[in-house]
Formats: C-alpha cells, structure tokens, sequence
C-alpha cells in the first residue's frame, strides 16, 4: 500500500476516535490494523456484550496469533449478526 492510499486509508479510520492518537507512528497504526486489535475494538464498540476471549494486543508479527485475533473477530462479527433479529 503507498503513502497516498494509507493516507486515505488512515483518514478514514481515524473517525472512529481509536485510531492514530497522535501517539503512533504509521507502522504502528497499520500492524494494529493487520494484527486485528483495532477491528476488535471497534466490534468491541458495535457490540459491547462481553466475550470469553480476549484479544492479544503484544502480536509482534506471531501468524498464529494475528489468526487467532482475526478468528475472534469474524465470531463477533458473526455473533452479532445471528443475535439481530432479521427485519425486511
């Protein structure tokens, strides 16, 4: 991804309040994008219902964790999604 279409990426993602604080460089914004914490966390504010499962915020590029976080978010997601009462 070049540095425009993260730029528009970023923009975009930074109106959830979350994301970009000021405190983080943009290496650190898009691994916390990649890794699957921030996606959590905004499912988190879709659907604060508590989960069993917690996210791991320390992923340090381990695959089996980013799966792992990005598992819990497709359950969440899908979750959310079954629980919604189906309305035409």
């Amino acid at each position: 991804m070049g540095g425009a279409e993260w730029e528009r990426e970023q923009t975009g993602v930074k109106t959830f309040g979350l994301f970009g604080s000021g405190n983080q460089d943009n290496l650190t914004m898009y691994m916390d994008l990649v890794d699957g914490i921030f996606l959590n966390q905004i499912m988190l504010q879709i659907d604060p219902r508590p989960t069993n499962q917690r996210i791991n915020k320390h992923v340090n590029n381990d695959v089996n964790l980013r799966i792992q976080n990005l598992t819990i978010l497709v359950r969440s997601i899908k979750t959310y999604y079954q629980d919604r009462p189906f309305s035409r």
